[in-house]
C-alpha cells in the first residue's frame, strides 16, 4: 500500500448554514489518480476546495503527509489546481503563463526555461512557446493551464471538471492525456467529476458522493460490478434495480421466480435489492426462460440497441446488438454472474425501472393535453360569461 499524501478528517462545511459535507473522512494515496464523482451539489467540488485551503471547514482536520494544514493557506500548499475556466492570462504568451508561478518563487532564469520546454514537451505543446492564449484551441489552452502547474512541482494536482468545457471527441482524447500525464510525473490527480465514464475510464480509484456524504470507494471495475447501494448501482452506467428476498445463501428471489446468485451472508428471507445490467441480459424465446415481456420501445444507440420490456408492469432496460421491434413479446435469460445483491438503503425504491422511457412519459404528456384542453374550458366560460356581462 502506498503512503497516504492527503487525510480528511471528520470534515464538516456548511453553506449559510445548509450542510454540504458531513462527517467527510477520505485518504488519498501518493501517485494514485482519484476521482470525485457525483451529481450536481453532492459536495464533491467542496471537498477539492478544502484539500487546496480556498475553504476552511467548520470543524474536521486536512493532513498532509500526516502533518495538520487546516489553517495553512493555499499559496503555502503543496498542491495546484486546475479549473474548469483555465484562468489563463491572456495577455501573456504560452511561455510566459507556465513561467509565472516559477517566476514568483524567484526561480532561475536559465531553470525556468528549460523547464517550460520540459513542460511543452509533456503536453505535446512543442513549439507554441511564443503564441498568444487566444490562438490556442480549448484543448491546447487546457494543456497549457496543466504544464504550468506541473511546472510549479506540485505534490498534487487538483482538477475541477477541467474538461467540461470541450466538445466529446477533444475531451475522450484529454481523458488519456491525462491519464498518460499522471502516470509519466507519478504526481497524486484528483479529479472532480459528474461523468461517470470520465471517472471509469482514468482513475485508479473512484470515490462516489451524494449528499455530501461518500457512499462507495473503490476501483472503476468494484464500483460497476460490486455497487454498494441503489444510488450507486444507477449513477454508474444503466442498471434494473428489483426489489427482492434472499431466500438463502445464493438464492433470491425477484420478478416471481426464484434464481441461483453468488451472494451470500444475507441472512434468510431478508430484503434486498437486486441489480441487474441491461448488458448482461440475454434475449431469448419466451417459453425457453422464466422471465418473460414485452417489447414497449426499441431505440438504436450505434453499437447496440437499447429495448425496453414490460415484465409485469416493471419496465426492464436491455442492451442488445440483436434488433427486435416493438410489440414483441421475447424471454429474459440470466446466469447466475448477472444477479446482484445489495442490502436495502435509504434510496430503496428511488431507481430501478425505465418506465420514464415508455408509459410516464406518455402520462405526462396525457396531462399536459389535459391541462391546455382545461385551460381552454376556463377561458370560454370566462369569454362567455364576460360577454353576458357586457
Amino acid at each position: 500500500m502506498k503512503d497516504t499524501i492527503i487525510s480528511l478528517k471528520d470534515v464538516t462545511v456548511s453553506y449559510d448554514g445548509e450542510q454540504v459535507l458531513g462527517g467527510f473522512n477520505l485518504d488519498i494515496h501518493d501517485g494514485e489518480f482519484v476521482t470525485l464523482l457525483g451529481p450536481s451539489g453532492c459536495g464533491k467540488t467542496t471537498a477539492l476546495r478544502t484539500i487546496a485551503g480556498f475553504i476552511k471547514p467548520d470543524k474536521g482536520d486536512v493532513f498532509f503527509y500526516e502533518k495538520n494544514i487546516t489553517n495553512l493557506p493555499p499559496h503555502k500548499r503543496e498542491v495546484n489546481t486546475i479549473f474548469q475556466k483555465y484562468a489563463l492570462f491572456p495577455h501573456l504568451n504560452v511561455y510566459e503563463n507556465i513561467a509565472f508561478g516559477m517566476r514568483l518563487k524567484g526561480r532561475g532564469e536559465k531553470e525556468i526555461k528549460q523547464t517550460v520546454h520540459e513542460m511543452l514537451a509533456k503536453v505535446n505543446l512543442t513549439g507554441y512557446a511564443h503564441r498568444g492564449i487566444s490562438q490556442l484551441s480549448g484543448g491546447q489552452q487546457q494543456r497549457v493551464a496543466i504544464a504550468r502547474a506541473l511546472a510549479n512541482e506540485p505534490k498534487v494536482l487538483l482538477l475541477d471538471e477541467p474538461l467540461g468545457a470541450l466538445d466529446l471527441k477533444l475531451r475522450k482524447d484529454m481523458q488519456v492525456e491525462l491519464k498518460k500525464l499522471q502516470q509519466q510525473t507519478g504526481i497524486t490527480f484528483v479529479f472532480v467529476t459528474h461523468d461517470q465514464e470520465e471517472a471509469l475510464s482514468m482513475s485508479d480509484t473512484v470515490v462516489v458522493m451524494d449528499g455530501g456524504v461518500i457512499q462507495q470507494i473503490g476501483t472503476p471495475t468494484d464500483i460497476y460490478n460490486e455497487p454498494k447501494n441503489a444510488f450507486v448501482a444507477d449513477f454508474i452506467g444503466e442498471s434494473n434495480i428489483l426489489d427482492g428476498i434472499m431466500l438463502d445463501d445464493y438464492s433470491v428471489k425477484f420478478a416471481g421466480h426464484i434464481f441461483r446468485c453468488l451472494d451470500s451472508g444475507f441472512g434468510k428471507n431478508t430484503p434486498v435489492d437486486v441489480v441487474i445490467r441491461p448488458e448482461d441480459i440475454k434475449v431469448v424465446e419466451p417459453d425457453s426462460t422464466l422471465i418473460t415481456g414485452d417489447i414497449t420501445s426499441v431505440t438504436f444507440k450505434g453499437v447496440h440497441y437499447e429495448i425496453i420490456v414490460d415484465v409485469a408492469g416493471f419496465k426492464w432496460m436491455i442492451q442488445s446488438t440483436e434488433c427486435r421491434e416493438a410489440g414483441d413479446r421475447i424471454g429474459l435469460s440470466l446466469t447466475p454472474n448477472d444477479i446482484h445483491v445489495m442490502q436495502k438503503s435509504e434510496y430503496s425504491g428511488m431507481f430501478g425501472d425505465y418506465s420514464t422511457f415508455s408509459d410516464e412519459m406518455g402520462e405526462d404528456i396525457i396531462a399536459s393535453d389535459e391541462a391546455n384542453a382545461l385551460e381552454k374550458e376556463n377561458f370560454a366560460e370566462k369569454a362567455e360569461g364576460d360577454a353576458n356581462e357586457i
